[in-house]
């Protein structure tokens, strides 16, 4: 009986410090989101984004790997944040990750902003658009030269632009 109270015990503990730190991270971002230059309501961003768009860029979600026609884009171009339009990217440093979403090996100057992510019990660096705060996706240190760095990026959160011939 000892034994079985103290798993249980053990395994409520670290399901509470889960759900904390996924509270924590969700209270962070609200406070954070009236730091950026483009601040909305949340029934401004519902009426602005799709379902989908809502749930990457202020939700923190996911998108199913392999799934955005941006992954597959290979003209010369711009992509933008589907929040609000900030140029976030240049198709000059999109790459093929074999990952399932559009990877980047830099964003544009001053175009994304960082910030640790300690969800789903790992430490990830959370990208997000400068100008109104809208979740990317996460940078990794498996990318090429010339930076070493994967912007691994949802693709339902960007807007491609081509470049005008």
């Amino acid at each position: 009986m000892k034994r079985r109270t103290f798993l249980l015990s053990g395994a409520a503990a670290l399901l509470g410090a889960g759900a904390s730190g996924l509270l924590i991270r969700s209270q962070s971002h609200a406070t954070e989101a009236g730091s950026f230059p483009l601040t909305l309501s949340d029934a401004e961003w519902r009426k602005r984004l799709s379902d989908e768009q809502y749930r990457v860029l202020r939700d923190h979600g996911t998108e199913r790997a392999f799934t955005s026609p941006l992954n597959d884009e290979k003209r010369t171009g711009l992509f933008h944040c589907a929040g609000c339009d900030q140029a976030l990217y240049s198709s000059k440093t999109k790459y093929e990750s074999g990952t399932g979403w559009p990877s980047f090996y830099e964003a544009l100057p001053d175009a994304v902003g960082t910030s640790v992510d300690k969800s789903f019990f790992m430490t990830r660096t959370e990208v997000h658009c400068s100008n109104c705060g809208g979740h990317l996706g996460h940078i990794f240190d498996d990318g090429p030269q010339p930076t070493g760095k994967r912007h691994c990026i949802n693709g339902v959160a960007m807007t491609f632009t081509p470049e005008s011939a």
